[in-house]
């Protein structure tokens, strides 16, 4: 029983040396500016501000994924819409984003184009209508129901068309040249039919029960209350050495602890059930 106990203690330490420690080696091999606990210079700027009950512009324009010119008022005037900033190419936290909202979609009893619309555009102005297709046909096609491909937009537009409907949500993002990577925030929007920013959710999972109340509400056309920002940041995958740069790590940490926390719970266990043994055997 005690090498079953030592055992894991070590694989405890093991694990929490390995996600504690790990994340800002890698923060400091891809990002010679950059110590752990420090924000690089580039991510002072990004963030993603609450602008709750302030309107879009919805005469801005943009392609959808067959290439068609499209104003915002489109998607707005009878649902409430879902707004998600990222770009199609992205090699991290966008394809997160993407799936933790299809995963809240699909559990809830509310349904794509039929009680809402979700609009998703890109942040980089050299992406095309094909990779916004490509998208379109992916996320409908794993949501599956029939509403959807009428639902769910995919967009790309001009930089000056990005740009003012990123500063218009609050969106704060940068491009670095050096990686042709963007750095920005990971969050979704929620507006009313209106086109006024309703509620904010932060992050890469959003709780299909809280988006269902933000989309109740924001069908009402009412404004939610501040959230506190949890912010994750997207920036610097470096494919040759499959490492997340300036990945957050508070994921990475968060799991970690989870695990720790899990093995500390099994050792207590093991440390009760052989108290309660040596207490037998001494009775």
């Amino acid at each position: 029983m005690k090498s079953l106990v030592m055992r894991s203690v070590t694989i405890a330490l093991f694990v929490l040396g390995l996600f504690g420690a790990e994340p800002a080696r890698a923060q400091v091999d891809d990002s010679p500016v950059q110590t752990a606990g420090i924000r690089p210079a580039l991510l002072r700027d990004v963030g993603l501000d609450q602008r709750l009950g302030s309107s879009i512009p919805l005469d801005l324009t943009f392609r959808d994924e067959h290439g068609h010119d499209v104003a915002l008022r489109q998607f707005f005037g009878q649902k409430p819409v879902i707004l998600t900033l990222v770009y199609y190419q992205c090699p991290m936290l966008c394809t997160e984003v993407l799936n933790g909202l299809l995963r809240s979609a699909k559990d809830l009893p509310l349904e794509i184009g039929k009680d809402f619309t979700i609009v998703t555009v890109s942040i980089d102005p050299t992406e095309r209508p094909v990779l916004a297709s490509v998208k379109h046909e992916l996320y409908t096609g794993l949501y599956g129901r029939p509403g959807a491909p009428q639902g769910w937009y995919f967009l790309t537009g001009d930089e000056a068309q990005i740009k003012a409907l990123a500063q218009a949500v609050g969106f704060r993002y940068a491009y670095d040249s050096a990686s042709g990577q963007f750095a920005h925030p990971s969050g979704i929007m929620l507006l009313t039919p209106e086109g006024k920013l309703a509620r904010y959710f932060y992050g890469i999972g959003y709780p299909s029960r809280d988006l269902r109340l933000g989309l109740i509400e924001a069908s009402q056309n009412k404004v939610g209350s501040p959230i506190d920002q949890i912010l994750l940041y997207c920036y610097h995958y470096d494919p040759a050495t499959g490492k997340y740069g300036l990945l957050i790590s508070r994921v990475i940490k968060a799991a970690a602890a989870l695990t720790v926390l899990s093995l500390g719970f099994v050792i207590a266990i093991l440390f009760r059930r052989e108290n309660y043994g040596l207490r037998g055997r001494g009775a």
